[in-house]
């Protein structure tokens, strides 16, 4: 059984690719905010890491303690092979739909 992943799954699981083995819930709401000019909450962040590790998309391990978190530590996440076949996966899928979208119908240029 294949597992689909929806459009913010994707956007997470991009954001944790493109940050290899820095990535961590902060990091990726900021990320998403700030490359995508779109407001996220920390907490649905963490929900969409949760969901892709139970897929086996990504994995997870404890980082070091930070001075800067009081202390505390974080929970790194890396893309798993399955997660890199599901991200090449979305982007086959997506670039099939657009292929079939005609030219004139997406030309800013005519109204």
């Amino acid at each position: 059984m294949r597992s689909t992943i929806g459009e913010f799954e994707e956007i997470v699981l991009l954001v944790v690719a493109a940050q290899h083995d820095q990535a961590y819930g902060l990091s990726v709401t900021e990320a998403i905010e700030e490359q995508l000019k779109r407001t996220v909450k920390l907490s649905s962040v963490h929900t969409s890491l949760y969901r892709l590790e139970e897929k086996g998309l990504v994995q997870s391990h404890i980082g070091d303690t930070s001075t800067e978190r009081g202390g505390r530590k974080k929970r790194h996440f890396i893309i798993t092979p399955a997660g890199k076949e599901a991200l090449i996966k979305a982007q086959e899928d997506r670039d099939q739909l657009w292929k079939q979208v005609p030219k004139t119908v997406i030309d800013l240029g005519k109204a």
